[in-house]
C-alpha cells in the first residue's frame, strides 16, 4: 500500500489563516521526510474550510519545497477553471515538480453553493462542465492547432507550452461518490478517489470498480497499473493509547463540524442549506477514522487492505488538534505502521 498526507487546513479566522498555512507547509515537509507517498491538495473557497484554497499555488510551493513527494489534487473544482488556463499551471507545475504531479478532478462540492456563486456559475451545472472541461484540458495538454467548441468553453489555440513533464500528460484521478460514476470511470480505465465511509459500502464500492475494470477490455497490466492508482480517502489519529487517540479525534472531528455547520449557515442560501453533519454520532468517527494506537491501526489498515483498498490518503492535521500531536501521530505512523505495508517505491 501508498500512503498520503491529506491536508484540509481548516481556519476558523481571516487573521489565523497565515498561520495555518505555514504550518501547513511544515506538515508537508515532514511528510516528505518521513517517506510518505504522496501530499493531497484540496480546493475550497471563501470560509476557511481549507485555508490555502487554491492547491494549484500552494502546490507550487510544495513543489519548492520538496523533491520526492508527489503532489495530488484532491480535487480541483472543474467548473471553476477555464479548461486550458489549468491546463497551462498544470503543466508548468509538472515541469516545476520535475513529473511528481497527479491531477485530481471533480465536479467540486455538492454543499458548499456560495462557492459556485463566487466564481459565476451554479452547482447545477458543474456535472455538465466537468466531463468537458476535462476533455479540453486533455486536448490542451496533448493536442495542437486546436479549435473546441464546446457548451461552456470555446478555445482556439495553437500549442500549449510548456508541454506537460509526463508524457503523454499527468495522470488524472477522478473523484467518485455514486456507483454510476464509479462504473463509468472503470470503463473507460480511469483511477477513482473514493471518500471516507463505512467499510461495507467502501468494500461494495472497490469491487464494483476492480469487476468493472475487469470488463473495460484492459489488458490484465493494464487493469493492474490502472487500480494501482486508486486512492481512498480516510482520518486518522495515534496515540499511545487508545483513550487518548479517540479523545482527540472526537473533540477534533466536533470542532471541524462545527465551524463547517457554521460556515454553511452563515453563506449558502436557506433553501440550499443541507442536513447538518451531526458532531457528537460516533458512527461519523467510526467511518471515516482509522484511530488507535499503533498496532489498533495497523489491524484496522489490514482490514482495508484485505477488502481492496490499495492505497490511502490520510487526513493527519483535523480540526483544531495541536501542531504537535499531529506530528507525533505522523511519525507514529510512519515508524511504527507504515513499514508493515511497505512495498518497493517507484523511482
Amino acid at each position: 500500500m501508498r500512503f498520503g498526507t491529506y491536508l484540509i487546513p481548516q481556519s476558523p479566522v481571516p487573521d489565523e489563516d497565515s498561520v495555518v498555512i505555514d504550518s501547513t507547509l511544515a506538515e508537508v515537509e515532514l511528510a516528505e521526510e518521513l517517506g510518505f507517498d504522496t501530499v493531497w491538495l484540496q480546493e475550497h473557497h471563501f470560509g476557511g474550510e481549507c485555508a490555502y484554497a487554491d492547491p494549484l499555488v500552494f502546490g507550487a510551493a510544495v513543489a519548492a519545497r520538496t523533491e520526492r513527494i508527489k503532489i495530488g489534487f484532491a480535487v480541483i473544482q472543474m467548473a471553476l477553471h477555464h479548461p486550458v488556463r489549468l491546463a497551462e499551471q498544470t503543466a508548468l507545475l509538472d515541469n516545476l515538480s520535475h513529473g511528481r504531479l497527479i491531477v485530481g478532478t471533480g465536479r467540486g462540492t455538492v454543499v458548499n453553493h456560495f462557492e459556485y456563486t463566487g466564481f459565476g456559475t451554479t452547482m447545477d451545472k458543474s456535472a455538465r462542465m466537468l466531463a468537458e472541461a476535462e476533455e479540453l484540458l486533455v486536448k490542451a495538454w496533448t493536442e495542437e492547432n486546436i479549435d473546441f467548441q464546446g457548451e461552456f468553453w470555446q478555445s482556439s489555440m495553437p500549442m500549449l507550452r510548456p508541454r506537460p513533464y509526463q508524457k503523454p500528460h499527468p495522470p488524472i484521478v477522478r473523484a467518485s461518490i455514486s456507483e454510476e460514476s464509479i462504473k463509468a470511470m472503470a470503463l473507460i480505465g480511469r483511477p477513482v478517489m473514493l471518500g471516507p465511509v463505512g467499510d461495507d459500502i467502501l468494500e461494495s464500492r472497490v469491487s464494483l470498480y476492480k469487476k468493472t475494470l475487469g470488463e473495460s477490455g484492459l489488458s490484465t497490466q493494464e487493469v493492474d497499473r490502472v487500480y494501482d492508482q486508486v486512492w481512498v480517502a480516510k482520518k486518522v489519529c495515534i496515540a499511545p493509547t487508545e483513550t487518548e487517540a479517540i479523545d482527540t479525534a472526537r473533540a477534533a472531528n466536533r470542532w471541524s463540524m462545527e465551524l463547517t455547520n457554521a460556515m454553511r449557515r452563515r453563506h449558502n442560501p436557506p433553501e440550499a442549506r443541507p442536513a447538518e453533519l451531526a458532531p457528537d454520532a460516533w458512527h461519523d468517527l467510526g467511518d471515516s477514522f482509522v484511530v488507535g494506537t499503533p498496532e489498533q491501526v495497523a489491524e484496522q489498515i489490514s482490514m482495508l487492505r484485505d477488502i481492496g483498498v490499495p492505497n490511502l490518503m490520510l487526513t493527519f492535521n483535523l480540526g483544531n488538534i495541536p501542531r504537535a500531536t499531529v506530528e507525533r501521530s505522523m511519525r507514529l505512523f510512519a515508524n511504527e505502521v507504515a513499514p508493515e505495508f511497505a512495498q518497493p517505491r517507484e523511482e
